[in-house]
């Protein structure tokens, strides 16, 4: 029974192959090979005891808290229906190139990616606002599903985003892990911010691949992607701004507080989460005064509390705190009551609702995943698996990067069956602490990683973005064209991995200058 650990992992995939649950088959095979490892006396039993302490972690880890409010702020905001004043506007604006829908399609996903950070959401408003567009305008069905199915994508790289967020704590678990290891016991750790910082420029380099992409196939192959023939004309500046300006302003207050040092990635979430409710109330036809007025007043009491902060419980105030009290008691009921407004009329909308029973879904599902692959490990460890994965890794031919290399082949080949989440809580804790400890930086491969999973949405025949768009597709479009239409785009992510693996400063500069 040497080697029950690798029989171990090969069971779970074999389980979620099958289709039972994700998170019963981790939970359950995980008790299954403790109860054959007690047996065999090929694990300490006693081990289980640490479940407990695992699983309290998980709970009041307040990194995962910005979870569920990255996932409310990014459905509110696909309730508002913003995807399609964004796509119209910039459909117009490009749409007189070769391409132009093309490009507009890639920029209004990065631009919803840094704002929502929902792939399922952005696929299906993408799906049934510009897809029908695009075909009627005559662009090749493959390589419009395609354009759909990879700017949808870039809600995973582009931050903030679930992905980055689960891979932080991962990452930063595995790097402390990794130093222990080595005998330092002045632990650094890698936070969010980090991470988001980390992965601003390679998301952006990847816009810029495909936007690359699509002048060089419009210039050589013009049957693809032939201009709009509209009679609107290019929008003014106006309607640019009108169109651009809520999502950027809500990016700006999100990652410029993350970024920037003033808020923790919770408190940014927050932040994100009720931006996009005031936006969203605007939309439904919440009072525009009242909500601009809640919104300028949360600003300056943000600010102002970061300046002059006052607390009532001292005992040495003076007659101006209380004026300033006084003021931010004012600033924070007009807030209030701006919000207030914007929730009613999003629930009469039932925008609100359904955006509740959607976080409340999506944040189970992780949840539910991140808690039993903790168990998962656990067991996985107390079998040995740690040091067999250690040796594989130090065996592998090439060194550090050789075993890097197949470290990042298996997770695309696994990408092809198995969802984001689970690759990253039930792989990366084995493979990640080994890689740090050969020399790797942990932010260059987390972003590595994040891209080569991001590529896990498009791989068939279980890419998550393939489904979605079938759901939203015309009926003209078949599967074996959106199956098809992904391909290019799939090499184009593959040769975005290799451009940060020769450029690791892509990664690495922005955290090191602002952290």
């Amino acid at each position: 029974m040497e080697y029950i650990d690798l029989l171990m992992f090969a069971a779970l995939m074999g389980c979620i192959l099958l289709g039972f649950p994700v998170s019963f088959s981790i939970a359950g095979v995980a008790v299954i090979f403790a109860f054959i490892g007690w047996a065999t006396d090929a694990m300490n039993i006693a081990l289980m005891g640490a479940l407990g302490q695992r699983v309290f972690g998980v709970l009041t880890n307040d990194v995962l808290i910005a979870i569920p409010l990255f996932v409310l702020m990014g459905v509110v905001l696909e309730r508002s229906r913003i995807a399609e004043d964004l796509l119209h506007t910039m459909g117009r604006l490009f749409g007189q190139l070769r391409g132009g829908l093309g490009i507009s399609v890639v920029l209004v996903g990065a631009l919803l990616a840094a704002s929502t950070g929902i792939v399922g959401a952005t696929v299906i408003a993408m799906g049934m606002i510009a897809l029908p567009t695009m075909l009627r305008t005559g662009y090749n069905p493959k390589m419009a599903s395609g354009l759909v199915c990879t700017a949808g994508t870039l809600g995973q790289i582009i931050p903030p985003s679930t992905l980055l967020i689960i891979l932080s704590d991962v990452m930063s678990s595995a790097y402390q892990q990794a130093q222990y290891e080595q005998g330092k016991f002045t632990i650094e750790t890698i936070s969010v911010g980090q991470i988001f910082a980390g992965a601003l420029i390679p998301g952006l380099t990847l816009v810029v691949i495909y936007i690359a992409y699509i002048l060089l196939r419009g210039f050589f192959r013009p049957n693809d992607m032939p201009p709009v023939q509209s009679d609107e004309g290019r929008p003014a500046m106006g309607e640019v701004i009108r169109a651009i300006l809520p999502p950027v302003l809500l990016i700006i207050a999100v990652l410029g507080a993350i970024l920037g040092g003033i808020a923790t990635p919770t408190e940014a979430a927050s932040v994100g989460a009720i931006g996009a409710i005031l936006m969203a109330g605007i939309r439904q036809g919440a009072n525009r005064n009242l909500v601009l007025a809640g919104t300028a007043a949360l600003l300056v009491l943000a600010v102002m509390a970061g300046i002059a902060p006052v607390r009532f419980q001292r005992n040495d105030l003076e007659g101006l705190d209380y004026v300033f009290g006084a003021g931010y008691v004012v600033l924070a009921i007009i807030g209030v009551t701006a919000i207030a407004a914007c929730l009613k009329q999003a629930w009469k909308a039932d925008v609100l609702k359904s955006a509740l029973t959607s976080t409340m879904t999506v944040t189970a599902m992780i949840f539910a995943t991140i808690l039993t692959a903790s168990m998962f490990s656990l067991v996985f460890i107390g079998l040995g698996g740690e040091d067999h994965v250690a040796e594989i890794l130090e065996a592998m031919p090439g060194g550090p990067m050789g075993a890097l290399f197949f470290c990042m082949a298996v997770i695309f080949v696994l990408g092809f069956f198995l969802d984001f989440v689970e690759i990253t809580v039930i792989l990366l804790p084995l493979i990640a602490p080994g890689l740090i400890m050969m020399g790797h930086d942990p932010v260059w491969l987390a972003i590595l990683i994040a891209i080569n999973l991001q590529t896990s949405f498009l791989t068939p025949p279980f890419g998550f973005s393939l489904f979605y768009l079938r759901s939203a597709a015309p009926p003209e479009i078949t599967t074996g064209q959106i199956y098809t239409g992904v391909v290019p785009f799939i090499a184009l992510q593959v040769f975005g991995i290799f451009v940060i693996w020769l450029w690791p400063s892509l990664a690495k500069w922005l955290p090191s200058v602002v952290f």
